[in-house]
């Protein structure tokens, strides 16, 4: 059973920074393309970047310029750089890859005050 284990989450002020971490319990980052999604309360899960097995990435165009997210498969870890955080960013967020979904894990919450 394949497990993924967000971290890194937190209260920031606006215009602060957080680095999210996704620790996966298999080698997923080599085999398949990952993203970080994000779930704000009263709202569907949404898909804020992803990154393919060959290292393209993509971003939402609300985070585009100031998240980057990144992977080390050696250390079988995917990260998430958040960086100019506005208080809409408030939720919380979950590494998965694209369908069909692993079990999700636990999620980081990531709180921004304005």
């Amino acid at each position: 059973q394949v497990q993924l284990v967000e971290s890194g989450g937190g209260l920031v002020q606006a215009g602060g920074s957080l680095r999210l971490s996704c620790a996966a319990s298999l080698n997923l980052f080599s085999i398949y393309n990952m993203g970080w999604y994000r779930q704000a309360p009263g709202k569907q899960r949404e898909l804020v970047a992803s990154i393919v097995s060959s290292g393209s990435t993509t971003y939402a165009d609300s985070v585009k310029g100031r998240f980057t997210i990144s992977r080390d498969k050696v250390k079988k870890m995917l990260y998430l750089q958040m960086n100019s955080l506005k208080p809409e960013d408030t939720a919380v967020y979950y590494c998965n890859r694209g369908r069909p979904y692993l079990p999700w894990g636990q999620g980081t919450q990531v709180t921004v005050s304005s």
